[in-house]
């Protein structure tokens, strides 16, 4: 078995997803036309072309202009049901998806809207086979805590759809303590806690992140690893890190796949997965970045193994399905 042979057959969950960055440019076309919608691109190729980033803002910008095409509850369930597809194809077990409910009321798109498309979406997964899902409802840090309680309180009679909070969007500039009291709030509603952190923020923020939001998942964490008293906290934590390597590549948080941090992350300890964040605009869904990782840094089998495992380790996940999932990896190192 070849090591892409390997990685295909591996039994993987996506913690790191955002649903509005699954987004290929055929279906942003479909629903323009559908939604009437005007956008600037007249062709799938041509929006390709202008995904080139020198930084997470030149991302962001398009990112948020794509969302214009996003209005009732169908495009929702399109899109969701479409990446699902995609992960099946991976052979993802299980996914955790963020999406940004303010990317879209801002726009005058009903929350209800947004929920509903994406649940028919991940109910229908369920039931069809897979992969297993939650949802993450995730805060936009360049917006104001008092906006994220307000979304917060929006999502209140949706509770039951959703695991947790994220907080994502502009880093720099917005450190983790802006939206204290909000992820407090949040844990007091027992929903889990995960912040964007150390991608282009300082190690600082990875520390506020601990401290301040008291999360449960670290998403990136890139930066972590420049301090190293921080590093040996996540190692004794075991805290999952949610590492997005063509992201990384794209956004030039590092200038060569050689450079990205996953190996040295690895053998310091650190519960660290492979995602794929943004994969219509990075080039790549989880088995890329699994693929372009282990060339860049010559990642065996057991690595490979290592990453697959804390991805459902790290996972909101009952023990009983954790397990039956360790014992699929399990099952394919011994079978060679």
């Amino acid at each position: 078995m070849t090591r892409d042979q390997f990685i295909q057959a591996l039994p993987k969950a996506e913690l790191h997803l955002h649903i509005e960055g699954s987004l290929e440019p055929e279906l942003l076309f479909e629903l323009a036309r559908r939604n009437r919608v005007e956008i600037p691109f007249s062709s799938p190729e041509e929006v390709r072309a202008a995904y080139s980033f020198e930084r997470l803002q030149d991302f962001l910008d398009i990112y948020y202009q794509g969302m214009n095409v996003l209005l009732g509850p169908e495009d929702f369930y399109d899109l969701t049901r479409a990446y699902l597809a995609r992960a099946r194809q991976d052979n993802l077990r299980h996914v955790e998806i963020f999406f940004d409910p303010q990317g879209h009321t801002g726009r005058g798109v009903a929350f209800d809207h947004v929920v509903e498309g994406i649940t028919a979406a991940l109910d229908e997964a369920a039931r069809d086979g897979g992969p297993s899902s939650h949802l993450i409802l995730s805060f936009l840090r360049h917006l104001s805590e008092d906006e994220a309680f307000a979304t917060l309180a929006e999502a209140d009679s949706h509770l039951d759809k959703f695991v947790g909070v994220g907080l994502d969007s502009t880093e720099m500039g917005h450190p983790p303590g802006k939206f204290e009291r909000v992820f407090a709030r949040a844990g007091e509603m027992d929903l889990k806690l995960c912040a964007h952190a150390g991608e282009e923020g300082p190690p600082e923020y990875v520390r506020d992140s601990l401290d301040l939001l008291r999360i449960d998942r670290l998403d990136h964490g890139n930066r972590a690893m420049e301090d190293p008293r921080l590093v040996a906290r996540l190692a004794d934590s075991q805290m999952t890190l949610t590492s997005c390597p063509l992201s990384n590549l794209r956004l030039a948080v590092i200038a060569d796949m050689r450079e990205n941090p996953v190996a040295d992350m690895l053998e310091a300890g650190l519960a660290v997965t492979v995602n794929s964040d943004d994969p219509a605009y990075f080039g790549g869904y989880l088995n890329d970045n699994y693929t372009a990782v282990a060339e860049a840094l010559d990642l065996d089998r057991a690595q490979l193994a290592t990453l697959a495992r804390n991805s459902f380790t790290g996972a909101f996940l009952d023990e009983a399905a954790i397990a039956g999932h360790l014992g699929e990896i399990d099952s394919l190192l011994a079978g060679g």
